[in-house]
């Protein structure tokens, strides 16, 4: 199945990946880990989507799209850390003072998973951020050791698919996800 990766610039397929069931609710759209909490728990509902739809108009998606055969299957965030919680956080550590971007979510359609989608978004994840100057890249996944993780906390991505696409581990972290250390793993895009 060929795929295609593209800034997340329509709303609408955004929705399809990240939207709740329930528009009034007040989770996901990928929103905790790009804003800070006070800003992220004041977006309730609706205002969550809206939010969303701004990011998507923007001169930089907030992302990019996985497509199959024309249908959006899935999604990884990625924009400059400088403007994201991960600039101040006190347990994913910088690395030094080059302003990196980070990829620090991915997420697969039901029916899509298994396929190696991750690996595509990752990708375009990379050239995304390469397309906009990006001279690094980092992503904050878990380091499993090949155990199983669980679905809901995969999100962060896994090790070894940063490095099946050539990161390399730049720095332990204090962090923690689905019981599993996090890890900082890099790309130079010098």
């Amino acid at each position: 199945m060929p795929v295609e990766v593209l800034p997340a610039n329509r709303f609408d397929d955004v929705a399809t990946i990240l939207g709740p069931k329930n528009p009034t609710s007040s989770v996901c759209f990928c929103l905790s880990h790009r804003l800070d909490a006070k800003t992220n728990n004041s977006l309730v509902g609706p205002a969550r989507a809206a939010y969303v739809r701004d990011l998507c108009e923007r001169d930089v998606a907030p992302g990019v799209l996985a497509y199959a055969d024309g249908e959006v299957v899935g999604w990884a965030a990625v924009a400059p850390r400088a403007g994201l919680p991960f600039a101040r956080s006190r347990k994913i550590p910088h690395v030094d003072d080059l302003p990196v971007w980070s990829v620090w979510c991915f997420r697969v359609r039901p029916g899509h998973r298994g396929q190696g989608l991750a690996h595509d978004l990752l990708r375009g994840a990379v050239g995304f951020a390469r397309h906009h100057g990006a001279p690094a890249v980092e992503g904050y996944p878990v380091d499993n050791r090949g155990a199983k993780v669980d679905l809901t906390m995969a999100y962060v991505g896994t090790r070894s698919l940063f490095e099946a696409a050539g990161f390399t581990k730049a720095a332990d972290t204090s962090a923690v996800s689905g019981g599993f250390p996090r890890v900082v793993m890099r790309l130079d895009l010098r």
